[in-house]
């Protein structure tokens, strides 16, 4: 047997514990005798656990017979008892030591204490507190229940998710009244339908997968995420059902795994630690078994942004190759590690934005592997981009007590505290790591960043550049092409990988296509050790294709057989800065900028949650282990699922060509057309609101308007200082743009209301003239000075009044019909909003140029 297969078994059966909660609200029966296996397994969903094994074994690896390590198979002569199934739908009335693990990981992941567990344990198929059966709750928003500013959330159970399967719609919830059936038949409709269709995406996995386990067990974690992401774990009497299905059941794997690896590289495995196991008083859950392993990418948007190209050729190639690689190598981190280790892919509990968060053993084997990981990520930084990036380690000893609810914020603090010094000791560079590295150039710089040494020489029209530099432009053309990216040990086989080896890995790019079918021999080999679909899910939201999903490839506009090419906002581009319209390729910035009639210039939006740290910190008054693991996946989805999904799709394509440069964890980073982008930025945050069902959890942005041809490094530092504006905004919740710094709820008033009515008026004025909205713009800023608040305001200040006034009344013959109305529409404006009122004025005023 191999640890790491060995691994696999024990995340799978942990992972299944509770498999019975989704079969059993099917409403559908069972295949042997309820009550006898009821008996067997205390509660009926434990005995649906073990009764619809059968079914799902028919659709994995091997569990029956051959190496089932460390469970007994049926070829064996070993005991039964301690097979796959029993361990897993044991965990109500667990015996072995396997049985125990995983039942110990259930109740830490729950983060109970004793007392609590029992009546837990009494009443493990109650009802909810929202008084809903087990057939009929729904699960309700951990959002609601965040507590801000010492103050606790006033309706805390008013949304729930409708149980739906993974996609960019179904992770909003919903109203009670809306989500949550009335009857126990239409609620067991539902889940039976969801049932369905989980068995079916089982099929579509590769069978030649089902020889490697680790590779087969990262498609089926991504499938059960799909259809078990709004499942409420527990619908007992007295505990809130805010826990999917899914994040528990994750949490009991990875725990489960750590707790059996550290048992059995300790040899606790005899009769004592069973009986410890067992002990009503817990006596080892002092022990710290268990090893949390942050992981973080350091520097990342210097090296998005990185400056120094001698040629502008292939730019928006290389800023959309950049941002994708940084995605890939903090999941080649992550994968790197967890090989190193020997853990499965469900030992990684969170994974968001260059963030990521792995559950091992508390071993010398894996403090040494961890060790091994972090000189490894060192080097190849150093390497390949001179201190530009870095990866960050922190190791943190965990027992369960650890992992109880009132012990939990501790530990929590313990962690973001350890990743803060990983964070203040990059590189070790006070231990072996040399400070100064002797580099040469032998064909000077890198044409596409000058601060490397070129390995290759300039080829005609290309520049001399490096191979980092020719990955990231191999990875712009292929995003556009590609579905799925094969993670290999060597890619000898393979007639384009990308060139660099990605901290021991090889990557390649191939067509769905491609992968049906093939590679399998690689994968019985152990030579394909991943393949992920990084595909964006489709317009009706479908994720699950088979393989193990990843939500890192953000949206990019791309020219199709729709686009207008003909049209006279184009025409005002030359056909170096429009680029190749075939369809498939890239728009260039220029092209992106000119995708309207009106001024041809991009918005950027740089954006974050405000506060996110003290939300994670101190926002669920009983924090556990699962919920936090679900908190931070659902904060993730919105931006890394919903916000490219929307681009690309919402309000009949309005936004599908805003470029989502990077999009996950807390924070987005967005380049599009002016007049769109500023229309997304608000539908975004009215959407942010609606996803966490309440006003005052919310994010900041800053935002900049340039011409295309602005180098991007340019853009984000603008649009850096923007955000830090927004953020000096009492409460933050605010915007920053042309110099003005709002709160979203008079952004929206701004932008919507009162553009309109000024966009109306000048409409029936049959267009005002630019002079008109120029001295709007001043007017603004004199009403800005006249603020009564101002300590240095000057009388002259309040002369925008009648200077408004003045122009009103001057307004050309046809149009002083309307005089009087533009004189109170902006006069009330100007009053209310002062130099804010250059928002919407704006708008106005680039909307009329060409």
């Amino acid at each position: 047997m191999t640890l790491l297969q060995s691994s696999c078994r024990v995340a799978f059966a942990a992972l299944l514990h509770d498999l019975g909660k989704f079969h059993e609200r099917t409403g559908q029966p069972v295949s042997g005798n309820l009550g006898a296996l009821t008996t067997l397994y205390r509660y009926s969903h434990a005995a649906h656990t073990a009764d619809q094994w059968d079914v799902i074994e028919q659709l994995a690896p091997d569990v029956l017979r051959g190496d089932v390590s460390p469970f007994s198979g049926r070829a064996s002569a070993a005991d039964i008892t301690d097979s796959m199934a029993n361990a897993a739908a044991a965990h109500h009335k667990p015996d072995t030591l396997l049985q125990w693990i995983i039942a110990t990981a259930d109740r830490a992941a729950s983060g109970f204490e004793r007392k609590k567990f029992d009546e837990y344990n009494d009443d493990a198929e109650g009802i909810t507190p929202t008084h809903k059966n087990r057939f009929q709750a729904r699960m309700v928003t951990l959002f609601e229940q965040i507590t801000l500013n010492g103050q606790s959330p006033k309706n805390k159970f008013e949304h729930v998710y409708p149980l739906q399967a993974l996609n960019p719609q179904a992770i909003f919830p919903a109203a009670r009244s809306v989500a949550e059936p009335d009857s126990d038949q239409a609620a067991k409709a539902e889940y039976a339908a969801l049932w369905q269709q989980f068995l079916q995406a089982l099929e579509t996995i590769p069978t030649s997968h089902r020889k490697n386990w680790p590779l087969w067990l990262d498609h089926f974690d991504s499938a059960w995420l799909t259809f078990t992401q709004a499942i409420p774990s527990a619908t007992n009497w007295g505990v809130v059902p805010d826990v999917s299905l899914y994040d528990h059941s994750k949490a009991v794997a990875a725990l489960a795994t750590a707790l059996w690896r550290w048992h059995a590289a300790t040899s606790n495995t005899g009769a004592n630690a069973l009986a410890k196991l067992k002990d009503p008083e817990r006596p080892d859950w002092d022990e710290p078994k268990l090893l949390l392993v942050q992981g973080d990418f350091f520097g990342i948007q210097q090296f998005i942004f990185a400056e120094g190209a001698q040629t502008q050729k292939h730019a928006h190639k290389l800023l959309r190759g950049r941002s994708f690689q940084v995605a890939l190598l903090a999941e080649m981190a992550a994968l790197r590690l967890l090989d190193a280790l020997q853990l499965p892919s469900t030992s990684q509990i969170i994974n968001a934005a260059g963030k990521f968060l792995i559950v091992a053993p508390n071993t010398p084997d894996a403090q040494q592997a961890i060790k091994d990981c972090r000189q490894l990520f060192n080097q190849w930084c150093l390497e390949h981009t001179y201190g530009e990036i870095s990866v960050g380690l922190a190791a943190t000893p965990a027992s369960c007590n650890d992992l109880i609810s009132k012990q939990f914020k501790t530990l929590t603090q313990r962690l973001f505290t350890e990743l803060d010094i990983a964070k203040h000791r990059r590189f070790d560079l006070c231990g072996d790591t040399a400070s100064v590295r002797e580099t040469r150039f032998p064909y000077g710089p890198c044409g596409y960043h000058d601060r490397y040494p070129a390995d290759r020489a300039a080829e005609g029209e290309l520049p001399a550049s490096c191979a980092l530099s020719r990955d990231q432009i191999a990875i712009g053309e292929a995003l556009t092409r590609k579905a799925r990216l094969l993670v290999l040990n060597t890619a000898d086989s393979f007639k384009k990988p990308l060139e660099l080896c990605y901290f021991g890995y090889r990557l390649v790019f191939v067509d769905e296509a491609d992968i049906s079918g093939h590679y399998s021999k690689l994968a019985e080999q152990g030579e394909l050790v991943r393949t992920w679909d990084f595909d964006q899910p489709e317009a009706n939201g479908h994720c699950f294709h088979g393989y193990a999903r990843r939500f890192v490839n953000s949206h990019v506009p791309i020219w199709n057989e729709n686009d207008e090419k003909e049209d006279p906002a184009y025409k005002r581009l030359n056909q170096e800065d429009i680029g190749d319209t075939s369809p498939g390729k890239l728009k260039t910035l220029h092209a992106i900028a000119a995708s309207g009639n009106s001024e041809i210039a991009l918005i950027t939006l740089k954006g974050d949650i405000d506060n996110l740290g003290t939300l994670f910190q101190s926002g669920l008054e009983e924090p556990t282990f699962a919920r936090w693991a679900s908190l931070s996946r659902q904060v993730n989805a919105f931006f890394a699922l919903w916000l490219p999904w929307y681009c690309a799709h919402g309000e009949n394509g309005r936004f599908r060509n805003t470029y989502t440069v990077f999009a996950g964890g807390d924070d987005f980073f967005l380049i599009g057309p002016w007049e769109s982008t500023l229309e997304l930025a608000g539908a975004m945050r009215r959407e942010f609101a609606r996803y966490v069902a309440r006003d005052d959890i919310s994010f900041s942005l800053g935002a900049v308007m340039t011409q295309p041809k602005v180098p991007a490094r340019h853009l984000a530092t603008a649009a850096e200082a923007g955000l830090a504006a927004a953020k000096q905004h009492p409460g933050k919740n605010a915007v920053n743009l042309w110099g003005s710094t709002v709160g979203w709820h008079e952004w929206h008033e701004l932008m919507d209301n009162r553009r309109n009515a000024l966009e109306h008026l000048i409409n029936k004025a049959n267009g005002l003239s630019t002079g008109f909205i120029y001295n709007l713009l001043r007017l603004a800023d004199q009403a800005e000075h006249d603020r009564p608040e101002n300590a240095n305001r000057r009388p002259e200040d309040a002369l925008w009044r009648s200077r408004l006034a003045y122009r009103c009344a001057r307004l050309p013959k046809q149009q002083q019909s309307i005089g009087p109305a533009l004189a109170a529409e902006c006069g009330s404006a100007l009053k209310q909003h002062r130099g804010a009122y250059r928002l919407p004025v704006s708008v106005l005023l680039y909307r009329q140029r060409q």
